[in-house]
C-alpha cells in the first residue's frame, strides 16, 4: 500500500509537470499567434489594407503631424508641389486639425489654401517658393471694402498662402522662408503687362485666432501679409524683406479692417510701407463699415526708402482707432510714421498713441498728409475724414531733416495732438523744421527742436507758458 501511494504520488507529480509544461507552451503559442495577428493588423493599418477590410482606412487620419514629402512633395526647387500642399491640407481638414511640416528644401508651388486648426511649420532650411507664372495664380473677386482691385478694375490675383473664414491657424517654424519671387511681377507691373491687381504673399480673411511667427517672408508680388477683417491676430518675431527700390507696393504687414492685433518683435525692410493700417477705400470702405481698432505695434525695426515705417491709411474709410505704437526704430528711411488721407475718404483716425519712437537718418519723422488724392470712380469729395487725439510721448533720433510735419487743411483740421519728451538732432540746420498747418494741441516742454506756434506750450509742471498761434500755411518744399 505504501508502494502504491508512492507510485501514485510520482505519477500524479509527473502528470502535473506535463500539464504545466503544456500550459506554458500553450500560453507562449497563444502569445505568438496574438502577436502575429497584431503585427498583421498594424501593417494593414499603416499601409492602407486591402479590399473592403475594416483596416483599410487611410493611416494618415490617425496622426496629427505630417511631413509634406509624405504627400508626394519634392523639395528640389523644380517640382511643382501644389497638389502635395492641397492633399496635406485636405487630410488635416478631414481630421479636424493638425500640423504640416515643410522639411528643408525648396518647395515650388502655386497658391494654396489653409484650413482651420492647422499649423504650417517651416523647418530650418525650408523655403516655400512661389511659382512665377501668373496663369497658375487664381483670380479672386475684389474685396468688398475696395470695390475693385487696387491696380485694375475687376478681379485680383489671390495670394500664395490663402485662408478664409478660418480659426486657430498658426504659420510658424524654425525661421524657414516664404519666397514670393516677386521680381517677375514687379517688372510686369512696371511695364503695364498685368491685367489684374497683384496678389499678396500671405492673405488671411474673415478669420480669428491667427499667429504668424518665427519665419522669413521675402519678395512678395504685392503686400506681404494682408490681414482682412480678422480678430485676435499676433504677428511676431518675423523678418520681412523686399528690395528698397524697384519692388512697388511690397508693404510688410497690413492689418485691414482688423481688431485686436499685436505686431511685435519684427524686422521689416521693404519697398513700400513697412506696416500699413487700413480699413477700406472711399465709398466702398464707408459702406462696408469695418474699422481697424485695438492694434498694437511694438518692438519693431523698420526701413523703407520709398514710404513710411508705419502708415495709417490712405485707405482708412471704415475708421481707425485705438492704435498703440511703442518702442519703434525707423532707420535709413524716407518717413517714420505717416497718416495719409484726403477729402473723399470719410471715416476717422483717432486715439493714436506713440511712445518711445526713434528715428535715425530719416527725412521726415512724423507726417500727417491730408491731400493724398488717389480715389476710385464715383467717390464723394464731400466725405471728409476726421483726425483727432494723437499722442507722442518720447520722440528721439538723429540725422532727421524734418522731425514733425503736420499738414492739416481747412476741410480736415488735425485736433488733439499732444507731444512731450522730444529730442531729435537735425540733419541740416534750417528754419521751420517743425512744420504745422491747421493743427491744434499742446506741447509739454522741454522739446527739441522748437515746436511750431500752433501748440499751447506747457512747462514740465503743467503750467501754461504760451498760447497757441494758429499757422495755416502749407510748406511744400518737397514731397512727403
Amino acid at each position: 500500500m505504501a508502494g502504491s501511494r508512492t507510485f501514485g504520488s510520482k505519477f500524479h507529480f509527473r502528470n502535473s509537470r506535463r500539464r504545466s509544461w503544456w500550459n506554458i507552451t500553450g500560453f507562449i503559442a497563444l502569445m505568438i499567434v496574438i502577436w502575429m495577428l497584431f503585427a498583421n493588423v498594424s501593417l494593414r493599418w499603416l499601409h492602407g489594407g486591402e479590399g473592403g477590410n475594416v483596416f483599410t482606412q487611410d493611416w494618415r487620419s490617425y496622426r496629427s503631424a505630417f511631413n509634406l514629402s509624405e504627400f508626394g512633395g519634392v523639395g528640389d526647387g523644380v517640382t511643382l508641389n501644389t497638389k502635395a500642399f492641397e492633399e496635406a491640407v485636405r487630410v488635416i481638414a478631414e481630421r479636424g486639425g493638425g500640423q504640416l511640416n515643410v522639411e528643408p528644401g525648396l518647395w515650388l508651388t502655386a497658391p494654396f489654401n489653409l484650413t482651420s486648426h492647422m499649423t504650417l511649420f517651416l523647418m530650418k532650411g525650408a523655403t516655400i517658393l512661389a511659382v512665377e507664372d501668373e496663369s497658375k495664380w487664381p483670380l479672386m473677386p475684389p474685396l468688398p471694402s475696395y470695390g475693385h482691385g487696387r491696380e485694375h478694375k475687376g478681379a485680383r490675383y489671390g495670394s500664395l498662402i490663402q485662408g478664409q473664414y478660418l480659426e486657430d491657424v498658426v504659420i510658424t517654424g524654425q525661421n524657414g522662408t516664404i519666397d514670393g519671387q516677386g521680381n517677375a511681377w514687379w517688372v510686369k507691373f512696371q511695364k503695364k503687362r498685368l491685367e489684374h491687381t497683384r496678389g499678396p504673399l500671405v492673405e488671411i480673411m474673415w478669420s480669428k485666432d491667427i499667429i504668424i511667427s518665427n519665419i522669413t517672408m521675402r519678395d512678395s508680388p504685392f503686400w506681404t501679409v494682408h490681414l482682412y477683417v480678422c480678430d485676435n491676430v499676433t504677428v511676431s518675431h518675423n523678418t520681412i524683406l523686399a528690395p528698397l527700390l524697384g519692388a512697388p507696393n511690397t508693404d510688410g504687414i497690413d492689418p485691414d479692417s482688423c481688431t485686436n492685433v499685436a505686431i511685435e518683435n519684427n524686422y521689416i525692410s521693404v519697398g513700400d510701407d513697412a506696416i500699413a493700417i487700413k480699413s477700406g477705400w472711399d465709398q466702398y470702405g464707408m459702406s462696408y463699415g469695418k474699422p481697424s481698432a485695438n492694434i498694437s505695434v511694438r518692438n519693431v525695426t523698420l526701413r523703407t526708402t520709398v514710404s513710411a515705417g508705419i502708415s495709417i491709411g490712405s485707405e482708412m474709410s471704415g475708421g481707425v482707432s485705438n492704435i498703440t505704437i511703442e518702442n519703434i526704430h525707423v532707420w535709413g528711411s524716407k518717413r517714420g510714421i505717416r497718416i495719409k488721407t484726403a477729402p473723399g475718404r470719410g471715416g476717422y483716425i483717432r486715439g493714436i498713441t506713440c511712445r518711445n519712437i526713434t528715428f535715425n537718418n530719416v527725412l521726415a519723422g512724423f507726417v500727417v498728409k491730408t491731400d493724398y488724392n488717389e480715389h476710385p470712380e464715383g467717390f464723394d469729395p464731400q466725405a471728409i475724414p476726421i483726425i483727432e487725439n494723437i499722442t507722442f510721448d518720447g520722440i528721439y533720433g538723429r540725422d532727421v531733416r524734418i522731425p514733425v510735419r503736420i499738414q492739416g487743411s481747412k476741410e480736415i483740421p488735425v485736433r488733439g495732438v499732444n507731444i512731450r519728451n522730444m529730442n531729435v538732432s537735425l540733419k541740416y540746420n534750417r528754419k521751420r523744421v517743425f512744420q504745422c498747418a491747421y493743427v491744434e494741441g499742446e506741447v509739454i516742454l522741454p522739446i527739441y527742436p522748437e515746436p511750431c506756434k500752433s501748440f499751447n506750450l506747457y512747462n514740465e509742471y503743467g503750467k501754461l507758458v504760451k498760447h497757441a498761434v494758429p499757422e495755416n500755411v502749407t510748406y511744400a518744399d518737397y514731397s512727403f
